[in-house]
């Protein structure tokens, strides 16, 4: 049984930081390209950052760049998202998925995750001004 499990959400002020964690179990970790996505209330799942499964080729999406970072630890089975300078816009829920493809980083690969089975239940990141 496939489990995605995301960590680290909280409320936290204009400016400050988050990591957010994602552990997998269930399947073979470092076969299966990760990303994150937020979804806010009303609106559709939107990419935010995603990996390939060597942890080669970050993508983020323009709205983060230069203030997430996105990586992976394939011996822990863990994917990261380190959120810095942290804005009211990003107020959200953050989901993890996986998807087994060799695709790179990069709009394709959010398409992939998107028909993906394997999503966890999301942590809320809350960002006040």
């Amino acid at each position: 049984q496939v489990q995605v499990v995301e960590s680290g959400g909280g409320l936290v002020q204009a400016g400050g930081s988050l990591l957010l964690s994602c552990t997998v179990s269930g399947l073979t970790f470092d076969r299966y390209a990760m990303g994150w996505f937020l979804q806010s209330p009303g609106k559709e799942r939107e990419g935010v950052a995603c990996i390939d499964y060597r942890g080669e080729s970050p993508f983020l999406d323009d709205s983060v760049k230069g203030r997430f970072t996105i990586s992976r630890d394939n011996a822990k089975n863990t994917l990261y998202l380190e959120m810095n300078n942290l804005k009211p816009e990003d107020t959200a829920m953050y989901y993890c998925a996986a998807v087994f493809t060799d695709v790179a980083g990069g709009r394709m690969l959010f398409r992939f995750l998107l028909s993906s089975p394997y999503w966890g239940q999301g942590t809320q990141v809350t960002v006040s001004s």
